[in-house]
């Protein structure tokens, strides 16, 4: 069986640079963020935002074919099967990060299988590979609804107990500093800033954009470690809302 993820540096454009991790709860030139299932929707508009502030981004992704979107969003693209890799693969592109996020999905039109597969097993494995790193910012996109005994044998049903078994095993990792993340229905509607962000919202929409905005808001609030939060579209502006789940 051949190699599942490539090996730091192998695919063109990425590399592997060993770092001194830095403090979160401010922000910092070069701090290095590794996303999984970076050539998602959320992911890829959440490299735009991080590169902006100026993070070094680095997005997982299955095929080389992704590549030259996550450059054009400013990240480095890193090449690794989630669905085979073992975590010694995964952890070496971990190596070095200051946080990382699971935006992975088996995404529309994948049978139970792969929400067993990607939408929990991916999951774990990258928790694990964090852990194995030293890397404890850790935020999982989640799905409301998510339950590990969620019952049904439709796709939606298993993709729900997938969602919900892996923050499960998150909630169980004391090495990590995770944040849970639960959006309402996605949209491609343009972001607005404005978002309703608490332990439970109700059901709502929610632009994709502005959900990357929050993801990149918790990336540097220490303080929401701990939380699972659903968010849908609000009134509140997303860094006042981050700062009011945080206590501050």
């Amino acid at each position: 069986m051949g190699e599942t993820c490539e090996a730091p540096g192998r695919l063109r454009g990425v590399r592997t640079v060993v770092r001194r991790r830095r403090p979160f709860g401010r922000t910092v030139g070069n701090m290095r963020i590794v996303i999984a299932g970076g050539h998602g929707q959320i992911a890829l508009r959440l490299e735009r935002l991080l590169t902006a502030r100026g993070y070094e981004v680095a997005g997982i992704i299955r095929r080389p074919e992704q590549a030259d979107d996550l450059r054009a969003a400013g990240a480095e693209p890193v090449l690794c099967d989630l669905e085979s890799a073992s975590v010694e693969e995964v952890a070496a592109h971990l190596q070095g990060a200051d946080g990382a996020v699971f935006a992975a999905g088996a995404g529309p039109g994948s049978g139970a299988a792969r929400k067993d597969t990607v939408d929990r097993g991916a999951a774990v494995l990258f928790a694990d590979a964090a852990i194995r790193t030293g890397v404890r910012r850790h935020l999982v996109v989640s799905s409301m609804g998510a339950n590990p005994k969620h019952e049904g044998n439709e796709v939606f049903d298993a993709y729900l107990r997938a969602k919900g078994q892996a923050d499960a095993y998150v909630y169980g990792l004391d090495a990590l500093d995770w944040t849970i993340l639960r959006p309402g229905m996605l949209t491609d509607d343009a972001g607005t800033g404005l978002v309703r962000l608490e332990a439970s919202t109700g059901r709502g929409p929610i632009p994709r954009a502005d959900v990357a905005a929050v993801l990149a808001e918790l990336l540097d609030t220490p303080a929401t470690a701990g939380l699972t939060l659903e968010v849908i579209s609000g009134s509140t502006p997303v860094g006042v809302a981050v700062k009011s789940v945080a206590g501050n």
